[in-house]
């Protein structure tokens, strides 16, 4: 137990807080400073370099046998291409998003900025998608 919970008790058993407030002043402790849990071993916060999509399958789709596709895009490629969309004129953003609207991909490219792909990449860090079926294994997760 740490100092700062071992005091939040003593204020506890002295009376000079509730219950209730000892509560609130344990789970603020815990949004500031989240442990480890203790089957995880520590590891150092660092940014995500890759998108990676792994897919393992019983057979292949030709049925010659096992397939394995193993994707690795560097997160680099997002934010270089937010900046190219910056040097695309902005009668050719407008024709780009038509015909992505047509394809049914809602995406307004005169509205992507480098500072929303920042957050994209900080909310992809904590991405992980598993799919397990009995014949096809498939994994989606930052690294």
């Amino acid at each position: 137990m740490n100092e700062q919970r071992r005091q939040i008790l003593e204020m506890l058993a002295e009376g000079k807080i509730t219950a209730a407030e000892a509560e609130q002043l344990m789970d603020a402790l815990d949004r500031e400073q989240p442990g480890p849990a203790a089957s995880d071993p520590p590891r150092p916060k660092t940014r995500p370099k890759y998108l990676r999509v792994v897919v393992d399958s019983a057979e292949e789709a030709g049925g010659d046998g096992p397939a394995r596709i193993n994707v690795r895009v560097p997160l680099q490629l997002l934010r270089a291409g937010v900046r190219l969309t910056s040097l695309i004129p902005p009668q050719a953003l407008a024709h780009v998003n038509a015909e992505l609207g047509k394809s049914g991909v809602p995406i307004d490219l005169t509205q992507l900025k480098p500072q929303h792909i920042e957050d994209l990449v900080e909310q992809l860090d904590d991405l992980t998608v598993d799919v397990d079926q009995t014949d096809v294994k498939v994994k989606v997760f930052c690294e």
